[in-house]
């Protein structure tokens, strides 16, 4: 009987090498070879599923991005069983984007070497965009969904707090990814959770 072979999960195993590599050593370290190698791939199987070095980074950057998705996603989950306040999830929710432990750091390290990258291909700027765009609207609904159960005031601007948030969590990703000293990390964290409350001074009615 022929082997069925995963090919998601060898796309996958290869996107993990491809971590792994930008993160111990840089991304000019990143080769095909290398990465077959790390990922104990021939250099044909890598590429059978990746033809340049900039495919292998999009589907890394898309598989570090998502795994941050997920983890935001299962912070609204359990604080919906948990009736947590919403700005609890946001300051939550963006503190996973902050480089503050070697996890954190890795898929820093990633999204970085992928913006780099964007500047002279146009297909990767653009999956780019579209990743803060879906960042900005998952807050701008927080803040709508604020407004609605009283933690936000009425007359927020779901979109203007969404671009303020996001802009403050980039920057401080990129002065931790450079700069990461411990009282650096706290001030970050500090300054973070001390906007978001900005945005979210209320109470929601919905938990009393």
């Amino acid at each position: 009987m022929p082997k069925v072979v995963d090919h998601q999960a060898r796309r996958i195993q290869v996107a993990d090498a491809v971590q792994k590599l930008v993160t111990e050593e840089g991304l000019d370290r990143v080769t095909v070879a290398r990465t077959a190698a790390t990922a104990g791939f021939s250099v044909g199987h890598v590429q059978h599923y990746f033809a340049t070095k900039d495919e292998m980074l999009l589907f890394t950057h898309e598989r570090v991005v998502q795994k941050i998705l997920d983890r935001v996603s299962a912070l609204g989950e359990r604080a919906t069983r948990q009736r947590s306040p919403i700005r609890d999830v946001v300051v939550e929710g963006l503190g996973e984007w902050l480089p503050v432990d070697p996890r954190r750091r890795s898929a820093h390290r990633v999204m970085l070497a992928f913006l780099g990258r964007t500047v002279d291909n146009p297909h990767l700027a653009r999956s780019h965009s579209e990743t803060g765009r879906l960042i900005r609207s998952m807050l701008a609904t927080a803040v709508h969904n604020g407004k609605e159960c009283g933690e936000v005031p009425d007359d927020t601007a779901p979109d203007l707090a969404a671009l303020e948030l996001h802009c403050l969590t980039e920057g401080l990703a990129l002065q931790l990814g450079s700069d990461p000293v411990p009282a650096d990390t706290q001030t970050a964290l500090g300054l973070l959770t001390a906007r978001v409350q900005a945005v979210f001074p209320g109470r929601c009615r919905q938990y009393g």
